[in-house]
């Protein structure tokens, strides 16, 4: 039995089994059985939205609601477009064989009908941010198209994710500030390498089929350097959040609660272990704490900023 063969991490029970027989694909298409990767997008909005000065606590609240509800709709956009590219490859990999476009649960229209509506549910929450934002969210739209692509013509589409997922960080910003400037563009650097490891490690499960079915991954080309290569990813991560931090003028909270995420994001390089599967799959949903974690170092920030 192969690595990926041994686990998968589609979950039909809980109240996934509970719902009619009929919407139970839709709801594993739009990966509602888990929640992590609506996190790990979502995360990414609120670091964005508590960074600058100057916004009122209560517009920081309904942006965060805002993101909140579009990362749900819009990490189901997602989902289905990878699907709808992958459902030939999703076949011949164990973990994902299960998956309703590849195993013929749902058919290409089916699928094609649900991400219009998903589509049109994810335009209405953009036209409820200012005009900046508006433009940056449309303009995501082509990372979403493009990353199921990346796999098949580059050894980095795990890169390629992290411009994707890590699009909320500059978008919340914008959605907050009303603005671009240098701290936005830090923050979304560090979001970028900070996806570029924890998904490195998501992959570390499929290498063996992914080598079989000839699938490009970063996970394989790091394969024989996963600790150093995911530990410099989070260096380069924790180091992109100070400078958000320094040029947005965090106050001194910010700095006394940073060593909380980069102690948890030392703790996944030490326990990492490519060849443990399972133990990949848990690493990587413990971003989602590492992830709440720097939000309370941010709050923290905000809370403190102007103090002595």
């Amino acid at each position: 039995m192969t690595q990926s063969a041994s686990h998968t991490d589609i979950r039909t029970d809980g109240w996934i089994g509970r719902l009619p027989a009929p919407l139970r694909p839709y709801a594993l298409l739009a990966r509602l059985d888990r929640p992590i990767g609506t996190w790990l997008l979502f995360l990414p909005g609120v670091w964005g939205i508590l960074l600058p000065a100057g916004v009122t606590p209560r517009e920081r609240l309904r942006l965060i609601v805002l993101f909140g509800i579009g990362s749900i709709v819009m990490r189901a956009a997602g989902c289905v477009v990878n699907d709808m590219w992958d459902r030939d490859i999703d076949r011949m990999v164990a973990r994902t064989a299960g998956r309703p476009l590849a195993s013929g649960a749902l058919r290409m229209r089916e699928a094609g009908l649900f991400l219009i509506a998903l589509l049109l549910i994810g335009f209405n929450i953009l036209m409820c941010l200012n005009p900046l934002s508006r433009v940056l969210g449309a303009s995501s739209l082509l990372l979403v198209a493009l990353y199921p692509l990346a796999k098949r013509v580059t050894w980095w589409p795990q890169l390629v994710m992290g411009f994707t997922f890590g699009f909320g960080a500059p978008l919340g910003y914008a959605a907050a500030a009303d603005r671009i400037d240098l701290a936005q563009g830090m923050l979304y650097a560090a979001t970028i390498v900070w996806q570029l490891g924890f998904d490195t490690i998501y992959g570390f499960q499929d290498m063996e089929d992914d080598a079989r079915i000839g699938v490009k991954s970063t996970s394989r080309l790091m394969a024989n350097r996963a600790r150093g290569f995911v530990g410099t990813c989070y260096a380069l991560a924790l180091a992109g959040i100070a400078a958000a931090g320094a040029l947005s003028h965090q106050g001194p909270g910010f700095w006394a609660g940073l060593p909380l995420p980069a102690a948890l994001l030392a703790w996944q390089v030490m326990r990492l272990d490519e060849h443990n599967a399972p133990q990949c799959l848990r690493l990587f949903r413990f971003n989602r704490e590492t992830g709440l974690a720097v939000a309370l170092v941010l709050v923290a920030g905000l809370l403190t900023r102007g103090a002595p």
